[in-house]
């Protein structure tokens, strides 16, 4: 084995090139759910928006298309994880 496998990223398209993370970045993993395993890339956010997590999008939730992923926001300590917290079956209210 030449080194650590490389892990998707959320949001890569099935026929990207390079679905993978890239040098100089900086990304989230995401624990449980639909999502499990995939990276976020986090670098652009401020440290504020990090600390709260995201409402991702998923196709394979439990609600189908346009679902959504929620995730927490870091545990003490482990700032390059959100663990899932379940599945809503569409966009909140002010949220995209």
């Amino acid at each position: 084995m030449t080194g650590l496998p490389r892990r998707r990223m959320y949001g890569s398209d099935h026929d990207d090139p390079d679905p993978y993370e890239q040098p100089v970045h900086e990304y989230v993993g995401l624990v449980g759910g639909a999502l499990d395993g995939q990276l976020v890339d986090v670098s652009s956010w401020i440290p504020a928006a990090r600390a709260t997590g995201a409402m991702l999008i998923t196709n394979d939730g439990a609600y189908g298309a346009g679902g959504r992923s929620p995730t927490t926001k870091p545990a003490p300590g482990e700032p390059g994880r959100w663990d899932w917290v379940g599945d809503t079956p569409e966009r909140r209210a002010g949220l995209r």
